[in-house]
């Protein structure tokens, strides 16, 4: 994650009328507030085309795809006299099937999403796959479906929540490799998510830079 704004503690509460009113966009994790970090054209054209290979194959089925712009929370019930606890994210994708549930009346924060989906970069790389991953698989029952997509080469790691509630990973890679996410019937061919995007061989991420 990027430099949190301020040390001072906010409340969900004021996260969300933070949010709200604000130009860009921020996450929330314990009581901290973080600006967003910028993304590459490679990121955008690949959630861009993730979007609409799900969108597409889910048309006509009871599953909701969103994108970047509605907010997730995974995080235990707000106490009283603690110090809070509670992440709020911007998922890159995300699917929900079935009734929709919000966080409050402003239906933009979502909290039983079943598939998210998220496009690694060099700034949050290491939150995704630890702590983000931690908070949605520990805070967020209904999430059947995990991926990580690579930007500088085709592929994804899919983590699948098992009965068990243990977590497999399969990893799909070369752009003739097709990814398959059975918990709502959905398909992906690499050569789709990544049209568009050229790779240099030097790095997952060219060109991309830290927020400050």
């Amino acid at each position: 994650m990027a430099t949190p704004q301020s040390r001072i503690y906010f409340t969900e509460e004021d996260y969300l009328a933070i949010e709200r009113a604000a130009e860009e966009k921020h996450e929330y994790l314990d009581g901290q507030i973080f600006a967003m970090a910028g993304e590459t054209e490679a990121h955008n054209t690949i959630c861009v085309n993730l979007t609409r290979e799900v969108s597409a194959q889910l048309k006509r089925s009871s599953c909701r795809v969103f994108a970047k712009d509605i907010k997730v929370r995974s995080g235990p019930a707000p106490k009283l006299f603690q110090t809070p606890r509670g992440f709020f994210s911007y998922p890159d994708v995300l699917v929900v099937c079935g009734e929709r549930e919000f966080h409050d009346k402003h239906r933009d924060v979502l909290t039983n999403p079943n598939v998210i989906v998220e496009v690694l970069s060099k700034s949050t790389e290491v939150f995704d796959r630890g702590e983000k991953f931690i908070r949605y698989r520990t805070w967020l029952p209904t999430l059947t479906d995990y991926l990580l997509v690579a930007q500088g080469k085709p592929m994804i790691e899919h983590y699948r929540r098992q009965q068990n509630g243990e977590w497999l990973l399969t990893t799909i890679s070369g752009i003739d490799a097709t990814l398959k996410i059975e918990s709502i019937g959905c398909s992906l061919k690499l050569s789709e998510v990544y049209d568009g995007v050229s790779f240099s061989g030097e790095t997952d991420y060219p060109g991309e830079e830290l927020s400050s």
